[in-house]
């Protein structure tokens, strides 16, 4: 199993939706804020426990992907520690 190595913020797609549902009721105010879930993890332990909670077998493969995007994403561009929002982490999105 390829794995990119950088970190992602998984965020529950009900916690994005309520967010969206506050912004659009609210009055214009420009950009909005980012936000990501309650914690962040490196891609090659949120693979492990999707292969424990799956109950499947895999050789996991750091992968390092090249270009402007992904370097920014391995120094964190796409992470937001200050704007977490929510509680319900990946592991237990896989648990139900």
């Amino acid at each position: 199993m390829l794995v990119p190595g950088f970190r992602f913020q998984p965020i529950d797609e009900a916690e994005v939706a309520i967010e969206l549902a506050t912004l659009a009721q609210s009055a214009p105010a420009g950009t909005a804020p980012e936000l990501g879930g309650p914690e962040i993890r490196e891609a090659t332990d949120l693979a492990r426990t999707y292969l424990a909670a799956t109950g499947k077998r895999r050789t996991l493969i750091p992968m390092k992907v090249p270009g402007a995007t992904y370097r920014a994403y391995r120094a964190g561009g796409n992470l937001t520690p200050t704007r977490a929002v929510g509680t319900r982490t990946f592991a237990d999105y896989l648990t139900g």
